[in-house]
């Protein structure tokens, strides 16, 4: 799967995903640490990626925009904060949510659960 990691999210996340065998870069490395959510989620759907941050922002991009891609996966406030830690709780859940996310859609993962939403927000 390939994943791009927002700044919200350690750059260490994506190290992990790719020592996984996923393809996942992080926007530094776009040189996008500065660039607006708008850029970021483009460049998402562009190259067809699975977005990862700790920022509500882009759903609610999503929702506006009523966008079935790229999908996007949350990390709220109340999850995991360490990035070894969120890598684990995301590797070990990928599977269950892999057809989700490929077909497009919002996974949020809270301390307790991970609760999937279709896209595009409002459609079904």
């Amino acid at each position: 799967m390939k994943f791009l990691i927002d700044n919200a999210i350690s750059p260490a996340v994506a190290v992990g995903l790719n020592q996984a065998g996923h393809d996942a870069v992080h926007v530094q490395t776009y040189g996008l640490s500065a660039a607006t959510d708008d850029v970021v989620l483009a460049r998402a759907a562009q190259e067809e990626r699975v977005l990862v941050s700790a920022d509500t922002d882009f759903g609610t991009l999503l929702a506006l925009k009523r966008d079935s891609k790229p999908s996007f996966i949350l990390f709220r406030k109340d999850a995991v904060h360490k990035p070894n830690d969120q890598l684990t709780l995301l590797l070990d859940n990928l599977l269950t949510i892999t057809s989700e996310l490929e077909q497009g859609a919002v996974v949020v993962i809270e301390a307790s659960r991970i609760r999937v939403r279709m896209l595009p927000i409002g459609e079904q």
